[in-house]
This record gives C-alpha cells, sequence and structure tokens, in this order.
C-alpha cells in the first residue's frame, strides 16, 4: 500500500508587477538559501499551515499537497501536483463592486514555454456567454440544420455561439422578425444570393451579441 507524506504549501498568484522577481526564485539555489531575501518579497506567515506567504501576492493559497504524480523522467517532463486548499487571502483591491475578482485589475501573468510569457491585460480579456434561457446546456452543433451547419459563411466560433441556445425559436419568432425593417429588404434580395445575405446578417447579429436573432436570420 503506498503511503505519502502530506507537504504543506503556498500558491502565491503571481501578477506582472512582481514578475521579475518571481523569476529570480526560479534559479536553483541551495536549500539553506532564502529565496524572500534573494527575491526581495515580504515573508507574511500563514494561517494554517506552515511556509510563509508572499505579501506582494494579490492571491495567496494555504495548501495541503496530497500527491506529486511524475510526468516523466526526461528534462522538462515535471509533476502534477494535487493540492487541498485550505485558506485563501486575496487583496480587496482586485474585487469589483459585488465583491468579486475583477480581471481587469488582477493584471495576471501566465507561463508560456521557454522564456515566453504572457501578461492578462483588458485588451486580450473576453467573455464567452452561457447557454440563454438562464442556464442550461446548449443544443449543440449536430442539431443544426444542415444549411447552417455546412456554411461558408459562419465561422466555427459562430457556430459555438449559436450552439449555446438551449432551444431554437419557434416559427411565429421567426416570422415577426422577418417582418421587420432589419430584415425585410434582405428577404426581397435575388433567390441565389439570399442564403450567403442572410448569413452574413446573422453574422453581424452574433458580433453584437444578438444570438437569438441571429438563430431567427438563419431559419427563415
Amino acid at each position: 500500500m503506498k503511503t505519502f507524506w502530506k507537504y504543506l504549501n503556498v500558491i502565491n498568484i503571481v501578477s506582472y508587477n512582481m514578475v521579475q522577481q518571481t523569476y529570480l526564485t526560479s534559479t536553483d539555489y541551495p536549500k539553506e538559501v532564502n529565496e524572500f531575501l534573494k527575491a526581495g518579497f515580504t515573508e507574511l506567515p500563514s494561517e494554517t499551515v506552515k511556509p510563509p506567504r508572499v505579501a506582494e501576492s494579490n492571491i495567496q493559497l494555504e495548501c495541503v499537497v496530497n500527491d506529486v504524480i511524475s510526468l516523466g523522467k526526461n528534462g522538462g517532463a515535471g509533476n502534477l501536483i494535487i493540492a487541498e486548499v485550505k485558506r485563501i487571502h486575496i487583496n480587496e483591491d482586485i474585487l469589483d463592486v459585488n465583491g468579486k475578482l475583477d480581471p481587469h485589475k488582477m493584471d495576471l501573468v501566465a507561463r508560456l514555454g521557454g522564456d515566453w510569457y504572457c501578461r492578462v491585460t483588458s485588451d486580450s480579456l473576453f467573455k464567452i456567454a452561457k447557454p440563454i434561457d438562464n442556464g442550461g446546456v446548449g443544443i449543440g452543433i449536430d442539431a443544426f440544420p444542415q444549411q447552417v451547419k455546412n456554411s461558408s459563411v459562419l465561422t466555427g466560433n459562430n457556430l459555438g455561439l449559436l450552439a449555446l441556445v438551449k432551444s431554437l425559436p419557434s416559427d411565429e419568432e421567426v416570422e415577426a422578425f422577418s417582418k421587420t425593417d432589419e430584415v425585410k429588404e434582405l428577404l426581397n434580395t435575388n433567390i441565389k444570393n439570399r442564403t450567403v445575405l442572410l448569413q452574413l446578417k446573422a453574422q453581424q447579429l452574433l458580433d453584437n451579441g444578438r444570438v437569438m436573432d441571429a438563430w431567427k436570420v438563419l431559419l427563415m
């Protein structure tokens, strides 16, 4: 039977203003070297585990490491660490007015390959909509009419957004939308080009977050 000693640890989330200092701790210093001093970080006592926290980090996770799984024996293979979070410390400056984490204020850093990193800025942030109609699961692309599924106009992202709806609009809803000034002119267009024009219109509606209206256009 395998036994595993539970290690205590703290995960300190890195923001952009501390990334260079954090990089210093990746050096192979001898075991007796205090990396807080080398990197110039401030030690904060933890509340449930022995290792200290990094005061400069906006989010600190006090953890118990339950397992460490080796991912290979060659260089760069690394390990998968399974940890149980015991306590979370969050700087209130990165919360929004509702008390939730605000990604625009967090200024996080992602580790890429080699010497590359990525800064998460407001310009690089975007949301993906949840299924419409107050939650649930989307219908999926396999439920699409063939002309929509095989469209040469709609992109994979367009199809993915359309697939989030819980159900397609009714015939009555499609009919009502077809009489609006927004699409009435398209329906009077030459039949050969109508499908492409309607799909381009649906794409425009998707870009503006009007997913159900896009479906109404595609079903005309």
